[in-house]
């Protein structure tokens, strides 16, 4: 069975290198990018035959770079990972391509289970109780962000609140259900 190529996209240094290292051990060939520039550019260069992606990263969206990677490589399935979760980002991450999302804390059997675990699930456990309060007003904001294509000023406006106000919610975790 040929090596599997996997390109990490990430710009958190300390998870790209307990991840790198602990697939490096499973057989896996990495490779790290920390940006999207260098991301597409390895990309051209090594045809990863699988990917994780950071939905956030410093200077731009996993969720823009997402198109852009699959059509440099068709063949790569991608996993998004994050630690700013919301049902707008996973569902739009599953329409532009990626076989799986994840939220982060994951290690690196989290990762294979998502590349392998690419099919639904009926059988997933259906919540007894309804999300918090909290959580649905990051769902909300987390939709109305993605709506402006991550535009902070215009999410702002759109949501009637000062810009630094929701700067400062969306430095917050996501909070749990």
């Amino acid at each position: 069975m040929p090596t599997q190529r996997l390109l990490i996209i990430d710009d958190d240094d300390m998870f790209c290198h307990v991840l790198s290292r602990a697939l490096s051990r499973r057989g896996f060939d990495i490779s790290v990018a920390r940006d999207a520039d260098e991301a597409l550019a390895l990309a051209v260069e090594l045809k990863p035959t699988m990917a994780t992606l950071d939905l956030k990263l410093e200077h731009s969206s996993g969720l823009k770079l997402l198109p852009d990677l699959l059509a440099t490589v068709p063949q790569c399935r991608v996993v998004v990972l994050t630690g700013y979760s919301s049902i707008a980002t996973a569902v739009e991450a599953i329409k532009l391509g990626a076989v799986n999302y994840l939220c982060k804390p994951a290690d690196a059997d989290d990762v294979l289970g998502a590349f392998e675990h690419q099919q639904g699930d009926p059988d997933t456990e259906v919540a007894d109780n309804p999300p918090s309060v909290n959580r649905i007003t990051w769902e909300h904001i987390q939709k109305v962000l993605q709506e402006h294509d991550g535009n902070i000023s215009a999410t702002a406006r759109a949501l009637g609140m000062h810009r630094r106000t929701l700067q400062r919610k969306l430095q917050k975790r996501p909070v749990r259900h």
